[in-house]
């Protein structure tokens, strides 16, 4: 039988993360990057440039040349660019946060159901591996603990997408706070490891140095009981992503940035402590290989649209508890 015809993929937004968007679908087999737009044209043409591709000058435009697209604007522009993206055909990887508010996320949802289309939440640590070892050996969790910190100014020779994904430079932190930069990151991961309703939360948090909320701590408590202990900061001087977990079976401790980390099993009345080394690959690329074999086979992506919607509200929940409790 003849080889499929590439799938036609798409960029909108090329700027510190949606550069590596567009340098990963190149990077995949059987896809083809058809096109990039960005509101700032000398980028869009750079980018193409470097890929060798078209410049569009509208969304609906790329919309029209492309499969599946990428959206990788500001969040609070996600749903005016989703919106025309899924009326022309187009499957969507949405960045996290699915959008800044439940009414936007509402209504790319309802868009996607109609148009019959697929869309993927960018949560990129589902895809670390370190998220695979916790998955396989994370057993009804009691207690988490989170550190999450981003430097105020990143490396800004760091070329690999996570780093692009947090910090100051990233336009973002202008338009959200730290609890939709950094901690949806936890609180989704959480979700998914807990695997129960959250029964409630206490939160609170700070601006420091920009308009929005810069430091801030989460306590959800869980259905089942387990409690997570959420941690972020954007005005650290290094970057750290690093879980506790503690369960019958024993207490884990891992490092997202390294792969690494270490296990303390409880054996009858003693302790023996594994060592956690996972390889290292690059969770965008697992990512979009991800939301890309989804398209291809019609399964529901492992963070879909109303993954995206839940880790979203809680989030904003958070965000709304900490701004009524005025700090």
């Amino acid at each position: 039988m003849p080889e499929p015809a590439p799938l036609r993929a798409g960029v909108a937004g090329v700027g510190y993360l949606g550069q590596h968007h567009a340098r990963v679908y190149t990077e995949l087999p059987g896809v083809v990057l058809a096109g990039v737009y960005d509101t700032n044209p000398a980028r869009a043409a750079e980018i193409a440039a470097r890929h060798q591709c078209p410049v569009f000058d509208t969304v609906e435009a790329l919309g029209k040349a492309c499969q599946v697209v990428s959206v990788v604007v500001p969040t609070n522009h996600h749903c005016t660019v989703a919106l025309p993206l899924l009326a022309a055909g187009c499957h969507l990887l949405i960045e996290k946060p699915l959008c800044a508010t439940m009414e936007e996320a509402e209504k790319i949802a309802a868009a996607a159901q109609a148009a019959g289309r697929i869309v993927q939440v960018g949560h990129i640590e589902h895809f670390n591996p370190v998220m695979a070892y916790m998955e396989a050996n994370v057993k009804l969790p009691r207690f988490i603990r989170t550190e999450r910190l981003a430097p105020l100014i990143p490396d800004p020779n760091a070329t690999d997408a996570e780093s692009a994904h947090e910090g100051y430079v990233n336009p973002r932190v202008q338009e959200v706070d730290v609890v939709l930069d950094l901690m949806i990151h936890d609180i989704g991961l959480a979700l998914k490891l807990v695997d129960s309703p959250v029964k409630r939360m206490d939160a609170a948090g700070f601006s420091v140095l920009t308009p929005h909320m810069d430091i801030a701590n989460a306590r959800l408590v869980f259905e089942n009981g387990c409690v997570a202990d959420l941690n972020v900061s954007r005005l650290s001087k290094k970057r750290a992503r690093e879980w506790r977990i503690f369960q019958r079976a024993g207490y884990m401790s891992v490092d997202f940035d390294n792969c690494s980390g270490h296990f303390v099993r409880w054996m009858g009345m003693g302790l023996k402590r594994e060592e956690i080394s996972v390889p290292k690959t690059e969770p965008l690329k697992l990512e979009l290989a991800a939301f890309v074999e989804s398209v291809r086979t019609g399964q529901t992506p492992k963070i879909d649209v109303q993954f995206g919607k839940l880790a979203l509200d809680i989030a904003l929940k958070i965000t709304a508890q900490i701004k009524a409790g005025g700090l």
